[in-house]
């Protein structure tokens, strides 16, 4: 019977609906046969709320993470003889121009030349019966005697490798490559290199970094047995030296270290990653870094008393509370010449409430990744707490909770307040990531900010629109596109802009309170900005970008960590 009262208790104490002691022996009495007289006695109610909390927390499915050390692989660069370096694989990047061969079948390129050279024709003879031609996709691995290298591995790289989205693709090659070798030290070059710039050097290093770092990861906290990557050390060769070149490769790790964070968020199920969790993650990043970040997580009462009803009427089903996520960072020194939010949309678990995701292609499975926003901003938060820009303050906020359904939960119909007094008719229950952005938004303005930029997986319309690896892009502010364009096209991220339709809003009006929370199926991405922006200040420079198709790899079926990259960039874009 104990346990009875303990689940009950449960259930009352983590809705967001009234604490009265009252109502819950009345709720408790009703559910149950039990005797008023037997039921009083829980009545010491934040031990009991604590014992039910972590009892939820310890039963359900009794799954941890196991704590694994992601690996750490040490990069330089350096400038030797390909012939004379010494480790377990030459990676060479080749393009299609690269594997052109003359007359008498010998590479034409210098550095596959040389190579040969010193390998008897061999790795020519070799390419051509693998019908190796350097296309994206391609690679091929030798075990031949002659030089300092065990193996060269060549790795096709398509026409060019110019954009940062190839030269990660290289790296993740790499990385494949060097999986199934088991190799612990690997050597990378470009057979031509010649015709980057000195500038474009060490940005291409860090991106080959970046990508090699990224496909080495693999998440096994949640396999009973999984191998440990053996690649300890990664030298670059050809593309210089020197203290600007290390610097961009610790950029790279920096970085990198965040987007790994991000997908081992996402990748979390809901019975571990709970809102709790999550905000017990975001104040780790903070100490971690507390020279920089301070963090702030507010309660279901605090953020009641701050007037966020569109934010708790969500939350309001959930056996796990909310907690409302706020991260600080100010620069270590100097002075603050720039204001910028970062808000992620934290649902860490969306059943759709009353209007439950039912039917094929609902994805109700990988609902874990419906916090994939909060994850990015968390993710940028680690990554700039290494960092450290100077000249900028950035606000990290996450509304986290739930959407899952119960007898205390929001109901279609329901008219829910917001924390900037609009109000809001909810005629679809899984429309519900809006809701709590509403009251995220107006926090963040609230904070003096003068830039905001929000991550969502906000719509199944914005996958139609744009398949599974493009995020779409909705501001009214032609000079923050700008910014965050030019950021993604050095993190090598794919953003496209969507029109903000201002005609489309009428669909988004109701008869009985300011707008409903859905408009039509068309242009759904739109109406779901359009509403958003409701809850911007007008002096403040907004974006929403819709990460609902690139959060997620259905190939790998494991989390991406888009959108960290770009944010990073963007961030020290607005950076002095």
């Amino acid at each position: 019977m104990a346990a009875i009262v303990v689940s009950l208790a449960s259930t009352f104490v983590a809705s967001s609906s009234t604490s009265s002691s009252s109502l819950f022996l009345t709720r408790l009495r009703s559910a149950s046969s039990l005797p008023l007289s037997f039921v009083a006695v829980p009545l010491c109610y934040p031990k009991l709320k604590l014992m039910a909390h972590t009892l939820a927390r310890a039963s359900l499915g009794l799954t941890q993470p196991v704590n694994i050390e992601n690996p750490k692989i040490s990069f330089a660069a350096k400038e030797v003889d390909v012939t004379e370096w010494k480790g377990d694989i030459l990676a060479v990047g080749v393009t299609e121009k690269d594997i052109t061969k003359d007359e008498n079948s010998k590479f034409e390129n210098q550095i596959l030349k040389k190579l040969d050279s010193k390998l008897g024709g061999l790795l020519a003879e070799a390419s051509s019966e693998e019908d190796f031609t350097g296309k994206v996709g391609q690679s091929t691995v030798l075990r031949i005697p002659g030089l300092g290298s065990k193996r060269v591995g060549l790795i096709g790289l398509g026409q060019s490798a110019s954009t940062t989205a190839a030269l990660k693709g290289f790296g993740e090659a790499i990385a494949a490559v060097a999986k199934s070798a088991q190799a612990g030290s690997v050597a990378i070059v470009l057979a031509s290199s010649e015709g980057i710039s000195a500038e474009s050097k060490p940005k291409t290093a860090a991106a080959i970094a970046s990508g090699t770092v990224l496909g080495i990861y693999e998440d096994n906290r949640y396999k009973s047995d999984s191998k440990k990557p053996t690649l300890k050390s990664v030298d670059i060769i050809g593309l210089g030296t020197g203290p600007e070149l290390e610097k961009k490769l610790k950029f790279a790790e920096d970085v990198s270290s965040g987007i790994i964070l991000g997908r081992e968020l996402v990748n979390s199920p809901a019975n571990v990653l709970t809102p709790g969790v999550l905000a017990e993650e975001a104040s780790k990043i903070a100490s971690t870094h507390s020279d920089v970040l301070t963090a702030t997580i507010l309660n279901a009462e605090q953020c009641k008393e701050l007037k966020m009803g569109s934010y708790l009427g969500v939350a309001a089903a959930s056996a796990n509370p909310p907690h409302f996520i706020h991260l600080c960072y100010k620069p270590p020194s100097g002075p603050v010449k720039a204001k910028l939010a970062l808000v992620g949309k934290g649902l860490t678990f969306d059943s759709g409430g009353y209007n439950i995701k039912t039917g094929p292609g609902c994805s109700i499975e990988l609902m874990k990744f419906d916090m994939g926003g909060s994850a990015a901003v968390l993710g940028a938060a680690k990554a700039l707490g290494q960092i450290k820009p100077l000249g900028v303050e950035v606000h990290f906020v996450v509304a986290a909770c739930e959407n899952m359904i119960s007898g205390t939960g929001m109901r279609p119909g329901d008219i829910v307040t917001a924390s900037n007094g609009k109000t809001i008719e909810v005629n679809n229950t899984d429309a519900e990531g809006r809701l709590t952005l509403a009251d995220a938004l107006v926090y963040a303005c609230n904070q003096g900010v003068e830039k905001i930029v929000d991550l969502a997986t906000l719509t199944g319309a914005c996958i139609v629109a744009l398949g599974p690896s493009i995020a779409g892009v909705l501001t009214p502010s032609d000079d923050l596109a700008k910014e965050v364009f030019e950021a993604s096209e050095v993190s090598g991220e794919k953003l496209w802009r969507l029109p903000l339709e201002e005609s489309y809003w009428e669909s988004m009006k109701s008869g009985v309170a300011d707008m409903v929370n859905t408009g039509g199926r068309q242009g759904g991405a739109i109406t779901a900005a359009l509403f958003l922006k409701q809850f911007v200040d007008e002096k403040v420079q907004w974006m929403h970008i819709d990460i609902a198709g690139p959060v997620w790899n259905d190939k790998k079926r494991a989390a991406t960590g888009f959108g960290i990259a770009t944010l990073v960039e963007w961030v020290l874009k607005n950076a002095s």
